[in-house]
């Protein structure tokens, strides 16, 4: 059955007539017409609740009768070769689907849970994987330094936000600006979410111990000009990450922080010394992914209904840039505060989140309702 763009819900939708590929290829179809980026399944007592992520916001879509569930399971599980007589213990796999022009990466994760196996399906859609510099939003005075630290030829560079911030795309974007500039590029990924070309991408393989620090060594005797680091998890991968900026290679990564300033006192913590961190860090940007309006509701000062999700079209980043001047760089020394290190960033123009969020919302790009959930 054709869907039509009226059925944002699907509240109607036959489900109870298709098996379980059909189920699967509709919701697939769905999600590449919306632009989806994760698809949840939750079981509940009586039915189980289908829902999906769309510029950010977790949204209803369906209830599924146990029967239909079990069929579209079984699917999941054969695409992606998890086991299928394994219920009680958590499963990843991936499997791939061919969408118009392109095919479309799915990573399957299940885990159990009180009435049965719960799934999550990541989309990882190459149409939307690798995005230019300029085209994903960022203020003009952010965007203009960002390029200028890639042109670095050392030190390290870290984006800092929580899951689903966007880290991974404004990673992409950074390298997509040095690809083809004579430098030897390597990734160091967990997993490799979409191809780039003309750089190396190397994926880390626990079950064969090659994490994020062995594979960083590794990968420093392929004599790279820029690595990056999927994320700085520990203080080996810390460490060997800060002796490679300080040695010629520029290195990005990623970290778990609320904000730029906290991902100084976070890296700190995992013992590293600030005599090695200080010199080697080029900047922090910490962002989220606040939804932009639609064109009718810019036209009205962004005053539409904030909890219709149909009031938003897309999704641009929302980021605080912490540049490591001299200064800032004293105080890693000096082992200061958050507190001291933002007072001096702000002296030198440092801007939060919700300094630019505010901004947005002047300039119609979207409202106080979003600014305030993506940052409170």
């Amino acid at each position: 059955m054709e869907m039509t763009d009226t059925q944002e819900h699907w509240e109607t939708f036959p489900w109870e007539t298709l098996d379980g590929t059909a189920l699967l290829e509709a919701l697939q179809k769905y999600s590449i017409e919306k632009g989806v980026s994760d698809i949840h399944t939750s079981p509940e007592k009586e039915c189980v609740r289908l829902e999906v992520r769309l510029h950010g916001v977790l949204l209803p879509l369906a209830k599924l009768l146990e029967k239909n569930y079990i069929d579209l399971v079984r699917r999941i599980k054969f695409l992606s070769k998890l086991k299928l007589n394994v219920t009680n213990v958590p499963q990843d796999g991936q499997y791939t689907f061919q969408a118009p022009e392109r095919r479309v990466n799915v990573r399957v994760a299940s885990i159990p849970s009180r009435f049965g196996e719960t799934f999550t399906l990541r989309l990882l859609d190459p149409k939307k994987g690798i995005v230019p510099l300029e085209k994903l939003g960022f203020p003009d005075v952010i965007h203009t330094k960002l390029a200028e630290l890639t042109q670095m030829p050392n030190g390290l560079i870290l984006v800092t936000g929580p899951t689903g911030s966007g880290k991974t795309t404004t990673l992409y974007a950074l390298l997509n600006t040095m690809v083809g500039k004579e430098r030897n590029i390597i990734t160091l990924e967990d997993p490799i979410e979409y191809e780039l070309p003309g750089i190396v991408q190397s994926q880390v393989d626990h079950e064969h111990e090659y994490d994020f620090a062995r594979g960083l060594r590794s990968i420093l005797r392929h004599d790279p000009d820029v690595v990056l680091v999927g994320e700085i998890r520990d203080m080996e991968t810390a460490q060997t990450a800060i002796d490679a900026s300080l040695t010629g290679h520029l290195v990005l990564s990623t970290l778990h922080t609320n904000s730029a300033i906290e991902a100084i006192p976070r890296f700190l913590s995992m013992g590293v010394s600030p005599y090695t961190f200080a010199p080697s860090l080029r900047a922090v940007l910490a962002q989220r992914l606040v939804r932009t309006v639609t064109p009718e509701c810019k036209k009205e000062g962004a005053q539409c209904d904030p909890a219709d999700h149909t009031t938003y079209d897309g999704v641009k980043a929302l980021p605080e840039l912490l540049v490591a001047t001299p200064e800032i760089r004293e105080h890693i020394l000096q082992n200061d505060t958050a507190a001291d290190i933002e007072k001096v960033a702000r002296e030198q123009g440092y801007m939060e989140m919700k300094d630019w969020g505010k901004i947005f919302v002047e300039n119609g790009v979207t409202n106080e309702s979003e600014v305030t959930r993506v940052t409170m």
